[in-house]
């Protein structure tokens, strides 16, 4: 028996229906180079057949009737570890999707498009490229640019003032007490007090040295920032 060329694709079927299996098998040996070396129908004849046939492209179902494809994905790729997964589904869902993308699938086609439409996409997917639906790929690229979600504490030191990112600015600096209320001009005494009062709120924010009111070692506070302004302009 010949060697499979490095340039054959050879196809691994993992459906549920024995007619799609079959009628996928026909459509797929039309083509030169494209060969179907194993047809499952479940998680444990899938995994089997991908160790032992070693196929580089794996058309995988998701709606498998007990089973969900998606659940043993990661088995397959880490059993056939040189095959690509194209999803060929009768599930629109776009989350589905998404999980099947995030999942290590590098294509997906759905069972409502032409034949056509399916030799093409394993074509492309074993030349390395991706095939995802317009939506789809929509969605993943609006997933992927989406903001991060926003930190606390990031929030609360975008919220401070001019002055109060002065005062920042000082500390980093590795001013003292002293050295702080007579560059700004305030009562020491006063910050002093606002300080103590808050030597141990939560959400610490670190910084090189803290020296307003007392040392507050390993970290200051954003709430240590608004006692030290509002004693300010208590005093002011």
């Amino acid at each position: 028996m010949d060697k499979p060329s490095n340039d054959e694709i050879r196809i691994l079927i993992v459906d549920h229906h024995q007619m799609v299996r079959t009628g996928l098998r026909m459509l797929i040996e039309t083509v030169p180079g494209m060969k179907v070396v194993g047809k499952a129908s479940n998680r444990s004849e899938a995994l089997a057949l991908a160790a032992i046939k070693k196929p580089n492209l794996i058309l995988l179902e998701i709606d498998l009737g007990p089973e969900d494809g998606l659940d043993f994905l990661a088995e397959l790729r880490e059993t056939a570890t040189n095959a690509r997964v194209l999803i060929l589904t009768r599930v629109k869902e776009i989350e589905t999707h998404l999980r099947a993308a995030r999942m290590g699938a590098v294509g997906l086609v759905l069972k409502e498009h032409d034949g056509d439409v399916l030799l093409k996409a394993i074509k492309k997917v074993h030349q390395g490229e991706v095939w995802l639906d317009r939506s789809l790929m929509s969605s993943l690229l609006n997933e992927m640019t989406a903001p991060d979600k926003v930190d606390p504490d990031a929030a609360r030191i975008a919220s401070l003032t001019d002055r109060e990112q002065q005062v920042i600015a000082l500390i980093a600096e590795g001013l003292r007490n002293k050295q702080i209320a007579d560059r700004l001009g305030i009562n020491i005494t006063a910050v002093l007090n606002a300080a103590g009062a808050n030597a141990t709120p939560p959400n610490p924010v670190p910084r090189p040295h803290m020296n307003v009111g007392m040392d507050l070692e390993p970290a200051a506070t954003i709430d240590d920032i608004k006692s030290f302004f509002g004693a300010l302009e208590s005093s002011s």
